[in-house]
């Protein structure tokens, strides 16, 4: 294998033994491929001028850059601006590992012929990459060797490769598409990894949905960082894709004047449903229950239910849709059922054959302790939350929220979402 730490300040010579200047730079383009290829070098000559030589015209690499064709012979390169340079935009930079779903630095860049053509390989991101560029590399495998534990390559595969330099915006919405693809736990440690102007050129490149998915799931430090450094109008638009138990959440951490600003550029419906769950107490039902549940009128049978939860925007609202929720006409709790026992029911069975009619439910002040407690106590993935007096359903305290009062946010985090 070659790698670019080699290439760099290399002398180049053309076929007949001429020296042309050293190596300064790599180029490659089509990075959506495996190996993306070679398209030039860029070459410093003794007074300073740099030229490109196409990769068509190189013979070898490695152990020394030698060209097919004499200078004279040379037909230069025009590059176009959609190259990427690879020491300068690539090598010492934070990259993500799609695959390992982690930020890494990258220490070497590893080339190979394919071919004919001279192809990027991989990023070196372990400790070889950087030995290698002291020279000291054989001498320590030797020594590692001789003493039984020879030093592990990390290369990664470049198809893996993310790059996420706010300076490179074509590479940038590249490599969107393969992080977007990954869960958003993943998405949120990454955006937690990078330095302050890689993590804002990543969170620039994403859409408002996939944004939205890793700040739920990003401690609230990074959550006040990253929408803070939003404009307003998209800062709002974050905060409507978001449910709104974690948008209120989120806003109570602000400066109240802020709060104040994202909630009157929200659109009115979301907006309202946040400022509901605010004038709750943080540490009570209401201030951590979430409005984006799904229910039915009463009365219906299962064929009917299944269809209106099919219409329902609700219920497309709802992720997980594990308890449907039936409701009279003033919306008040009457029951509730599982959706598997709502599919399973025979089409013309109703409802109230098989829902449960006096389900357990907590009023908005019960503390999200007892909240914890009673979720635990009955094995529930979820509890509704009615108003006191009048029944009506105002929303439900998911299990992962409600543990939140016992576990530290850290575990909490790591914990699979039922919703």
């Amino acid at each position: 294998m070659i790698y670019a730490s080699q290439l760099k300040d290399k002398q180049v010579w053309d076929a007949w033994g001429h020296p042309l200047g050293q190596c300064v730079d790599i180029l490659i383009t089509h990075l959506e491929e495996s190996f993306p290829p070679i398209l030039a070098l860029a070459v410093r000559d003794e007074n300073g001028v740099t030229q490109f030589i196409a990769a068509d015209s190189l013979s070898s690499l490695f152990p020394s850059i030698i060209l097919k064709v004499p200078q004279k012979a040379l037909i230069p390169y025009e590059p176009h601006g959609e190259e990427l340079w690879l020491l300068d935009h690539v090598l010492d930079r934070q990259i993500v590992d799609t695959d390992g779903r982690r930020v890494v630095r990258v220490n070497d860049i590893q080339i190979a012929r394919i071919h004919e053509r001279f192809c990027v390989t991989g990023v070196d991101a372990g400790g070889i990459g950087l030995l290698r560029r002291l020279g000291l590399e054989k001498p320590l495998k030797a020594l590692a060797r001789l003493l039984g534990r020879p030093l592990a390559a990390k290369v990664i595969p470049w198809e893996d490769v993310a790059t996420v330099q706010q300076e490179d915006p074509i590479r940038l919405r590249i490599s969107r598409e393969k992080i977007s693809h990954l869960p958003p736990a993943d998405i949120a440690a990454i955006i937690n990894d990078l330095d302050r102007k890689t993590g804002h050129a990543l969170i620039s490149a994403l859409d408002d949905e996939t944004l939205a998915d890793a700040l739920e799931e990003s401690p609230s430090g990074v959550q006040v960082a990253v929408l803070s450094q939003l404009a307003p109008e998209r800062a709002a638009d974050i905060l409507e894709q978001m449910g709104p138990d974690e948008a209120a959440d989120l806003l109570a951490e602000l400066p109240e004047q802020t709060s104040a600003q994202l909630l009157d550029l929200m659109e009115d419906e979301d907006a309202e449903d946040v400022r509901r769950l605010l004038g709750y107490p943080e540490d009570s039902a209401g201030g951590i229950m979430t409005t984006e549940f799904a229910q039915v009128p009463e009365g219906l049978r299962a064929e009917a239910a299944l269809d209106y939860l099919r219409h329902s925007p609700e219920a497309q609202e709802d992720e997980a849709l594990y308890y449907i929720y039936l409701v009279d006409e003033r919306e008040c709790l009457r029951g509730v059922t599982r959706l598997r026992d709502l599919v399973m029911a025979l089409p013309e069975t109703p409802l109230e054959a098989f829902a449960e009619k006096e389900p357990l439910s907590v009023d908005p002040h019960t503390p999200q302790t007892d909240v914890a407690y009673l979720i635990a106590k009955y094995d529930l993935l979820a509890v509704p939350v009615v108003e006191p007096g009048s029944g009506k359903l105002l929303g439900i305290v998911t299990v992962d929220d409600a543990i939140d009062a016992v576990l530290p946010t850290a575990w909490k985090k790591r914990l699979p979402r039922f919703f």
